[in-house]
């Protein structure tokens, strides 16, 4: 049984595997909108510089909590019922999906907001660390840790 938030290892959770959760929830029959967040793999910094890869890190028990909680939270707003966000783990190449996040609710007045609160939420209060592999404006491969706030 998959929960309602988590970091998982790459090809191990799917948008279909999200889905499935969302609608297993036993309160669906309440649902009237779900929307989504599918964060992918930039190939390009805030400086211009190429992106080639990306790498994932986390640890897993402090990163899981914090998703925990954020979707535990929101969860309680008016018209949801239930907020979803499943990280990936590992190395990436460009367009490919890092994150999901789900916002199901009575109407989609509710989720929309939830869904913006629950993406800025997770960028700040999970740890989860992204390496990034670019060639610079001078051409030279480099490799180098971010930070969310960095990443914006």
């Amino acid at each position: 049984m998959v929960k309602h938030a988590g970091t998982h290892k790459k090809g191990t959770f799917t948008l279909t595997d999200l889905m499935a959760a969302v609608k297993a929830n036993p309160n669906f029959s309440k649902v009237g909108a779900v929307a989504l967040f599918v964060g992918v793999a930039r190939g390009e910094t805030k400086t211009k510089e190429t992106v080639h890869k990306l790498e994932l890190e986390t640890y897993p028990e402090k990163a899981d909590e914090a998703l925990a909680k954020i979707c535990n939270e929101l969860s309680k707003k008016h018209g949801i019922v239930d907020v979803q966000i499943h990280h990936l783990i590992g190395e990436f190449n460009v367009g490919e999906e890092l994150v999901y996040v789900a916002v199901a609710g009575s109407h989609r007045n509710n989720v929309f907001p939830v869904l913006q609160e629950a993406v800025e939420r997770y960028k700040r209060e999970a740890p989860i660390f992204k390496k990034e592999y670019i060639t610079d404006k001078r051409g030279a491969a480099k490799s180098y840790w971010v930070s969310e706030s960095e990443s914006h």
